[in-house]
């Protein structure tokens, strides 16, 4: 039987991160569907870790951008870059604002959000960017009142990530078994049935149970509406590496379960979130800068 989607209202209205603030107005142009809304974000920002395929070489101040978190911040930025253009003008590559996965699902949330589409970013991990192997990774999800279901967007596979992929999907609704939330990587591994050390970051060869584990917090975080950074740390979150014991272990067996199907258990899983130890607290740790930040 299908959802009603009066349990998923929650996710219809911007969050604290997915506010487009003062620039709510420049959303009016953008396409209303979500492959529209998906190829628009295309044309405004480009993946750090890609740049080299369009030609484009970051500087480190290029770069700062992906430290970025609030929607209205990254609408800032690319509003003002070039000057006076709507955002449904692609930018050519170089003109485009570095960002990652997370921007672009963050992005996807927002314009949802604001046309009161129920959205939500994911985070876990895509098995078609490595053979064999299950990349950190985001996602955006849209409840679709037709089908009576969430469906997957991935926006940052444009054109040219289908041509050095050679994708065999739409990227507009993207196989469940293709992308794995963080939970259901977590439990995937438990029962033996994935290997914990293909999931994470192939460029770095790093990968693991401390991996999963944090991606699981991120998740549970979007999932209450704190988008965060991919390398934003706080609570129990192990470090890299550092072995999860049996108590966290069991925390996180617990989260698994609640977030792979989090409207379900809507109510277990805010309850679990209000501990202290998964809540997001009003500073973090930024990994890649080492060091505390507000959010």
């Amino acid at each position: 039987m299908g959802q009603d989607r009066s349990d998923v209202s929650r996710f219809a209205a911007p969050g604290r991160l997915t506010s487009a603030g003062s620039y709510a107005s420049l959303l009016d142009a953008v396409p209303s569907d979500p492959a529209g809304i998906a190829r628009t974000i295309q044309g405004l920002l480009i993946h750090e870790h890609v740049a080299g395929e369009y030609g484009v070489t970051l500087t480190d101040a290029d770069r700062q951008t992906v430290h970025l978190r609030r929607a209205d911040e990254l609408l800032a930025r690319i509003a003002g870059s070039p000057d006076d253009q709507p955002l449904t003008v692609a930018r050519t590559p170089e003109q485009r604002m570095p960002g990652n996965c997370r921007h672009y699902s963050l992005l996807m949330v927002t314009a949802l959000r604001a046309r009161g589409v129920p959205a939500r970013a994911r985070c876990g991990f895509g098995d078609y960017f490595v053979d064999n192997w299950y990349e950190d990774h985001w996602v955006a999800e849209y409840w679709s009142t037709e089908q009576a279901r969430w469906i997957m967007v991935d926006a940052q596979l444009d054109a040219r990530h289908h041509e050095l992929l050679d994708l065999d999907f739409d990227f507009t609704d993207v196989p469940r078994d293709r992308f794995l939330v963080a939970g259901e990587a977590w439990a995937r591994c438990r029962a033996g049935a994935a290997d914990p050390d293909a999931f994470g970051l192939h460029g770095i060869s790093e990968g693991g149970w401390w991996w999963i584990a944090g991606n699981l917090m991120r998740d549970a975080a979007a999932l209450h509406g704190v988008e965060l950074l991919p390398w934003d740390a706080w609570g129990v979150m192990p470090g890299p590496f550092e072995k999860v014991n049996d108590e966290r272990a069991a925390l996180f067996d617990e989260l698994a379960r609640l977030t792979r199907e989090p409207d379900e258990h809507a109510d277990e899983l805010r309850l679990l979130y209000a501990d202290k130890r998964l809540r997001v607290p009003a500073v973090v740790t930024n990994g890649l800068r080492a060091r505390d930040e507000p959010i």
